[in-house]
């Protein structure tokens, strides 16, 4: 059974440093407009969680804040219904790419989450060519949806966007500080997120 959890808006706080701002609208990637030349990158990690063979994630959304506008981000296919990461595939400093967009030139004060579901397998590893993709198979065996909790992590740090290249933000999603057991078999899911690199 596969229960869809209702969504889950994660924020990561980063405070600014100086850079030109531009104009943009809420929540729409927008990179053809004038101020739009340089790229963002929103990359995945996990510290680990031990309880588990596989976690499946699926997000629905990742955003970025520029003063008081949003821009949604595309997932890595370019679409942005939805993207899946297993976080026991993104331990031990394993990475992997879960939004990019070339949003306005400025400086982003915060990344925003949106976790629409979340599965827990116990007996058998997801088979993936890589950590996040479109859909990952579930494997079979003993396995729990788990119950999301409303949730907001915040940081400090920096990420703007320049005139060129590409600016790498590297979010740590902490399974083991995010999943709890409170009852045998009953997870809870409330996520625990940091920014832990800017390049």
């Amino acid at each position: 059974m596969f229960a869809m959890l209702r969504k889950t808006v994660l924020a990561v706080a980063v405070a600014f440093a100086s850079v030109a701002c531009g104009g943009d609208s809420d929540l729409s990637s927008n990179p053809t407009s004038p101020d739009a030349a340089g790229s963002l990158n929103i990359r995945i990690t996990d510290s680990p969680f031990g309880a588990a063979k596989s976690v499946l994630v699926t997000f629905s959304e990742v955003a970025v804040q520029r003063g008081s506008d949003w821009t949604r981000l595309p997932f890595p296919d370019g679409s942005t219904n939805s993207w899946m990461c297993d976080l026991k595939k993104l331990e031990n400093n394993a990475q992997d790419l879960l939004a990019t967009g070339a949003p306005a030139q400025g400086d982003y004060t915060w990344v925003r989450v949106v976790v629409s579901s979340a599965r827990v397998y116990l007996q058998n590893s997801a088979q993936s060519a890589t950590p996040c993709a479109k859909t990952i198979a579930a494997p079979a065996g003993e396995s729990y949806a788990m119950t999301i909790q409303s949730s907001e992590g915040k940081d400090n740090g920096t990420f703007p966007v320049r005139g060129t290249g590409a600016t790498n933000v590297l979010i740590d999603f902490d399974g083991e500080a995010s999943i709890t057991e409170p009852s045998t078999n009953n997870y809870v899911l409330n996520p625990v997120v940091r920014v832990v690199g800017v390049q």
